[in-house]
């Protein structure tokens, strides 16, 4: 039986249509489908786009809801690292609340799938991944939602982490993180092994956070690199910012990318500004998988933020210089089907017998509404409307 049918669809900017949803999937797409008693909804001629997938961000982090604290940090990532883990006890974070709060906002700006990377240290222990999962337990009927592990403070430069990392995974993280094996670390060897050793352990995936640029950076890949075919975990292994890809050297990084598309690893760009970023459009040229995130938002690190992917792809698309619409829609793509591709997630998309995980928003073209930023007009997850006209109609408390 149709639970759900939609009308006046145009799927990705195509003709309009119908879609009809039961239990949780899409069942019919075609004109003046038959409603046969189940609810029904009016499109409006509005385009029809799979469910945005943040598939970078960290839930623990976030100040939403909170009152405003003054942003007094150095810039550099050590200074930012050692101030958060600070400042966390200071302010009482509650990582369950926090994460509600944002998993409430992505929801009502059309995501239905986010990647969080959640600190594991010695100061907090598991208090981050604990309230996450918590929050993942309270809207997994809303918001598929992966937990990496990550040792953000550092793994082999601070004792125990190693056994809290494993513990972690052990109670239900999704993901093995890790972070600049050098420059945070300064233990290569140790950090990847260490990473790598756990994701094989659990049989787990792996995101791994590598700021380190230039030729430090592409010192770690190499290392990345050999330690994922040694294991086999082409399509498995995630690459977080990799600024290293940005360095001003054509030839050399055109190497690299294809080493990184040959050994099946996956990368993650945010867009930022002001640091080098991987070439997307050369990296997908090259066969490689892209995903894209929010990263921290509104946090200790940076006020910055909406939770918005379909922003994101815009930001995405500016800072890679892409202007023509069929090179921004190739950053929408980044922003659903790429990080469904890293996220590893079943039946996504648009076609018959796919989970119906869709957004509907306003626009002549994809590319108009990566520009313009309409409210989401209609949040479908699973075949249940989750948010509606901006708003929506799950609560963080």
């Amino acid at each position: 039986m149709t639970d759900l049918v939609i009308r006046n669809v145009r799927p990705l900017g195509k003709a309009a249509t119908d879609i009809a949803i039961s239990n949780g999937r899409i069942t019919a797409i075609a004109p003046g489908l038959p409603a046969s008693g189940a609810a029904e909804e009016d499109g409006g001629g509005a385009l029809l786009l799979p469910g945005l997938i943040e598939a970078h961000t960290h839930l623990d982090k976030t100040l939403l809801g909170m009152d405003w604290v003054e942003n007094r940090v150095a810039s550099s990532i050590r200074s930012k690292i050692d101030n958060e883990r600070e400042m966390k006890g200071v302010l009482g974070l509650d990582p369950a609340l926090q994460s509600a709060r944002q998993v409430v906002m992505s929801i009502a700006r059309g995501t239905t799938a986010i990647r969080s990377h959640v600190d594991i240290d010695t100061t907090y222990g598991l208090a981050g991944f604990e309230g996450v999962a918590a929050t993942r337990d309270r809207y997994a009927d809303v918001m598929d939602l992966q937990i990496v592990a990550f040792p953000q403070s550092g793994m082999m430069i601070r004792k125990g982490t190693i056994e809290l990392m494993d513990e972690a995974l052990r109670q239900g993280a999704d993901v093995v993180g890790g972070l600049d094996p050098c420059a945070i670390d300064f233990d290569p060897k140790g950090h990847l092994d260490v990473v790598f050793d756990l994701a094989v352990k659990h049989a787990k995936p792996i995101d791994i956070h590598l700021h380190e640029a230039g030729d430090l950076g592409v010192f770690t890949f190499g290392m990345i690199l050999e330690r994922t075919r040694a294991h086999g975990l082409a399509g498995k292994v995630t690459v977080s910012h990799a600024f290293a890809l940005g360095m001003n050297d054509y030839l050399r990084i055109g190497h690299l990318l294809d080493d990184i598309a040959e050994a099946g690893v996956m990368l993650m760009s945010t867009g930022p500004a002001g640091v080098p970023v991987p070439p997307l459009i050369r990296g997908l040229d090259a066969g490689i998988a892209f995903c894209s995130g929010t990263d921290g938002m509104r946090d200790l690190w940076n006020p910055y933020g909406n939770a918005d992917m379909l922003q994101r792809a815009q930001i995405l698309a500016d800072r890679n210089n892409l202007s023509r619409d069929v090179e921004i829609e190739r950053a929408l793509d980044v922003c659903t089907f790429g990080g469904a591709k890293v996220m590893d997630l079943a039946d996504y998309g648009l076609e018959i017998g796919n989970f119906a995980d869709l957004v509907l928003v306003e626009g002549r073209t994809l590319t108009e509404a990566v520009v313009t930023l309409p409210l989401r007009k209609l949040v479908v997850k699973r075949g249940r409307v989750v948010a509606r006209d901006g708003e929506a109609l799950v609560e963080a408390a």
